[in-house]
């Protein structure tokens, strides 16, 4: 989905800031939160794709606002209460006060039926697919030219594994990109490597 959540390559957010010696935790209810919500993961309520749908479902202002574990706390907050674990009222209740949750679920999707598998070397190009669900495809790639430079595994397919839809595996290519194609110019000679799903690519012809 095109939310707040996909920053990558966009302009006009400044630098990237980020110290090697940052701590992890800054708060007690980070480490709290950050163990709720592995716990729920191990225990079944939840997977990783619900997860991180979650938190690009929440409201732009609060998710440009808000830090890390705040983004956690919402994720897991608002699973819990679509899973039926607890109710949005007992969340406000317990907090005192109004407890935002994500915006409502929307469709996911199964695998692309016209995929095929792709082996190094082979050029691709990027599905130009706006998907209003969960995607795990950068905006920045999409409808770009690239190469396959090496395969995954297959792994559950996170379009269809974050709405809890039946779906195939799918391998993951690493596809080598120009950033002169990516960003024309504006960014130095390089190259970026990106793990695309198999659904999101083509061949380029």
């Amino acid at each position: 989905m095109d939310g707040m959540h996909d920053l990558g390559g966009r302009q006009g957010f400044g630098p990237v800031r980020h110290s090697p010696d940052a701590a992890v935790f800054h708060e007690d209810w980070e480490k709290r939160i950050n163990a709720l919500y592995g716990l729920a993961v191990r225990l079944g309520i939840f997977n990783m794709d619900e997860y991180r749908h979650a938190i690009e479902r929440m409201e732009p202002r609060h998710y440009l606002s808000a830090g890390y574990y705040e983004r956690t706390l919402t994720s897991l907050a608002t699973l819990c209460v679509e899973k039926g674990v607890l109710t949005q009222a007992e969340l406000e209740e317990r907090a005192g006060g109004g407890f935002p949750l994500a915006l409502p679920l929307g469709p996911g999707r199964s695998n692309v039926p016209a995929r095929r598998s792709f082996q190094p070397g082979d050029r691709v190009r990027v599905r130009n697919d706006h998907v209003a669900g969960h995607v795990r495809m950068p905006g920045y790639i999409r409808g770009q030219q690239g190469v396959v430079v090496g395969v995954s595994p297959p792994y559950p397919f996170p379009d269809a594994h974050a709405h809890g839809l039946q779906a195939q595996d799918e391998p993951t290519y690493d596809v080598r990109f120009k950033s002169s194609d990516l960003w024309p110019d504006a960014a130095d000679d390089a190259l970026v490597h990106v793990g695309v799903f198999e659904s999101y690519l083509q061949p380029d012809t």
